[in-house]
């Protein structure tokens, strides 16, 4: 059993937990030790409502020292995730952090640097590469049935009313929500970012501050292009959390609804203006467990099974680069270099 404590007791928690408890081949994996909050009561609240006899406390440095455990679930706010990633690495505890791994490419380089020095994992939760649809179109683009990949094209739209800090965030989509779909396409095509040209708006009747759409045109590396349109205030049509797709091929085309509704079709002839098409089937995929779950799992069993997990850091970064590049682009109005493709390329 990988023996774990959770930083961090507040909504998002109750998600985790619930993965734990419900996901058979995950209780059978993890067993959480200790929690921690700022705000004990929190913790001690969390602890009673999923049934957990475990010690509570504020202090996550302490807490490691009294249960000594294998890991650190990091759920704290973003501000927060260096200060606890640092702690729990240098305390010889690997780490598995809610997104977004930094706040800076900078500080996602140093908290790199810090599980180099201390020989640990360090995870990010980036929950779309742990579900069917994914993994199905995935295994299709691999399988070649396509042809070689030229251009992935990605729609976001969603009309989300969440309160609280969002609205008032700079750069909110691109920040908050946009990396999940960078990363998609990254996770799909096996492709880096090399360049950046980002638009982001703040349309009218927006009810966020800053920034809740955006257009993004990626250079992906072997010449292939990356498009992304997103919208957190577009109302009346939304799109799957996971984005809707259509993803070219040299030999036909992928459409995705994010979901599970895939349709593809491919050339099946040479002549005429509008070549004949034939369907083709996508493969079906067998994950143990979806979505959070997912990715806590294989964190887990990479553990155990001396890998690294799917979702590691020294990956998740090149995402994170995308994010970035594209507000840097935003903000100077012109095309940008996406940072990171120098690191050491990782593979699960």
């Amino acid at each position: 059993m990988l023996r774990a404590v959770m930083a961090g007791c507040g909504a998002m928690s109750n998600g985790w937990l619930r993965a734990i408890r419900e996901t058979p081949a995950l209780a059978a994996e993890v067993e959480v030790v200790g929690l921690v909050d700022l705000d004990e009561s929190v913790a001690r609240a969390r602890g009673a409502e999923h049934g957990l006899d475990v010690p509570v406390g504020a202090d996550l440095g302490a807490m490691i020292d009294m249960v000594r455990p294998d890991a650190v679930f990091d759920l704290v706010v973003p501000p927060a995730r260096a200060g606890v990633v640092e702690l729990a690495l240098a305390r010889g505890c690997h780490v598995l952090s809610e997104k977004p791994l930094a706040t800076s490419m900078e500080e996602a380089r140093r908290l790199l640097a810090a599980a180099e020095r201390a020989g640990r994992i360090h995870g990010v939760v980036q929950n779309r590469r742990h579900l069917p649809g994914i993994r199905r179109v995935r295994a299709l683009l691999a399988s070649g049935a396509l042809g070689e990949l030229t251009a992935i094209h990605s729609d976001f739209f969603i009309g989300a009313h969440f309160g609280g800090f969002r609205e008032e965030m700079d750069h909110v989509l691109l920040l908050d929500m946009a990396i999940h779909t960078f990363d998609q396409a990254r996770f799909l095509s096996g492709l880096d970012a090399a360049r950046v040209y980002c638009r982001e708006t703040n349309p009218q009747g927006s009810w966020y501050r800053h920034g809740a759409a955006a257009e993004a045109l990626f250079d992906m590396e072997r010449g292939v292009a990356f498009t992304y349109r997103g919208s957190w205030v577009a109302e009346g049509a939304n799109t799957a959390w996971e984005a809707s797709w259509r993803i070219v091929g040299t030999r036909g085309t992928v459409l995705w609804d994010g979901n599970e509704g895939i349709e593809a079709h491919r050339v099946a002839g040479g002549e005429g203006f509008f070549r004949p098409l034939e369907e083709v089937p996508v493969p079906e995929t067998d994950l143990p467990a979806e979505g959070h779950a997912g990715v806590i799992l294989d964190f887990a069993r990479a553990l155990r099974e001396g890998r690294r997990p799917l979702t590691d850091a020294r990956d998740n970064i090149r995402s994170l680069a995308m994010v970035f590049g594209a507000i840097r682009s935003a903000e100077a109005g012109a095309p940008m270099p996406v940072e990171g493709t120098d690191l050491e390329r990782t593979t699960a």
